[in-house]
């Protein structure tokens, strides 16, 4: 069997996609990854990359259909930081129009027998519906879907219409990644096990094994730090600076040069694998992106969430609400905040408790079974 995967282009979006792709793989299907520019990072996972509409730029699409087609949901999207999900996701339904010729081509190129893709990246699904195959949406974390669904496919009726499709069908089946205790009341799809994927590499030497004293991983993602400075980093470490516990920076390629001199419990990595990272650490510090705090949970570790947009206000709302770490603003993070995170035992007891229940969701290989069995029903 065939089985295209295809999402929005960024690590975030696809490389929570890789744990069943490797699994498919695993028990004997063919699998390849598409997406648009910037999407290039997954093929480090050594699963076959297709590129989808070279030269169109995702992000630019959207700031372009924001100000010539809908200015007033790129008003809440600017306002929000695209915290607003329901004006955000009609703008990327507008880039899924732009690159549908491109993406049903693609598919009736490759011929898949199933298409699995992540909740922003429709167009995927109507590359399916096109071929006659099943598709399934993968969703990502906490965020629940089938409202967003909805709209983007609103937007794209036009797009729809052109390539001979009155109203696609519903996906064939919907992963959710979130632990059901944090799912909330809105329970759909097929659960599955969250698989840390960080790219490839091993942990510094130095960091393999667990500290002398508390560790706390601290990272902010790939796209806001480029977005929105280092106020909250720098009060990371200022905070940090009285409190007795190793800090380890896996800021990926961000400059920290302006900082000047780090106190000596703050030590920068650059990139490091964070699920690995995290299994040496007492506490995580992050930006709220969901694969992130997944694997803070399954690690079973307390989390410190300091969201600023996106999707990672629901991230942050999810951990908090379920008891397993804490959120807050930039202006927050206190010496008293960093303390809390380390001690407050109600904090590692709930995530003690998500972690037991991940660890008994479905992994990637059943699920890779039960998708065989969408593709190729018994008869």
């Amino acid at each position: 069997m065939r089985v295209l995967f295809a999402g929005a282009p960024g690590l975030g979006h696809l490389f929570p996609l890789v744990p069943l792709a490797r699994a498919m793989r695993e028990v004997g299907h063919e699998v390849a990854v598409a997406s648009m520019d910037g999407g290039e990072g997954v093929a480090a996972s050594g699963l076959p990359y297709l590129p989808i509409a070279p030269g169109v730029d995702w992000r630019k699409e959207i700031r372009d259909a924001g100000r010539t087609r809908r200015p007033d949901l790129m008003q809440r999207v600017v306002e929000s930081n695209s915290a607003d999900r329901e004006a955000f996701v009609p703008l990327a339904a507008h880039v899924n129009s732009r690159v549908a010729d491109e993406t049903v081509e693609l598919a009736a190129q490759w011929r898949p027998d199933l298409v699995v893709y992540e909740y922003q990246f429709p167009v995927a699904l109507l590359a399916a519906t096109r071929l006659g195959v099943p598709a399934v949406q993968h969703d990502l974390g906490f965020a629940r879907t089938p409202k967003l669904r909805a709209l983007m496919l609103a937007e794209m009726a036009d797009t729809f219409a052109r390539h001979g499709i009155d109203r696609l069908p519903d996906p064939a089946d919907t992963i959710d990644l979130a632990p059901p205790s944090m799912a909330g009341d809105e329970r759909y799809g097929s659960s599955m096990r969250p698989v840390a994927y960080n790219g490839e590499g091993d942990v510094p030497a130095e960091l393999a094994a667990p500290a002398h004293r508390p560790r706390v991983a601290v990272t902010l993602g790939t796209v806001p730090p480029k977005t929105d400075g280092l106020t909250r980093i720098e009060r990371v470490i200022a905070a940090a600076a009285d409190i007795d516990a190793e800090f380890v920076l896996a800021t990926g390629d961000l400059d920290l040069g302006t900082l000047g001199s780090l106190p000596d419990n703050v030590r920068p990595y650059g990139w490091v694998p964070w699920r690995a990272l995290l299994s040496t650490c007492a506490a995580a510090i992050h930006h709220g992106g969901s694969s992130t705090a997944l694997g803070a949970l399954d690690a079973g570790i307390p989390q410190l969430v300091l969201p600023d947009g996106s999707d990672r206000f629901i991230t942050a709302a999810a951990v908090h609400e379920r008891g397993a770490g804490l959120s807050a603003t930039a202006e927050e993070i206190t010496p008293a905040l960093l303390h809390r995170l380390l001690t407050d035992e109600a904090l590692t007891g709930a995530a003690r408790e998500v972690s037991t229940e991940i660890a008994a969701m479905p992994s990637p290989t059943a699920m890779a079974e039960h998708l065989t069995t969408l593709a190729h029903p018994t008869p």
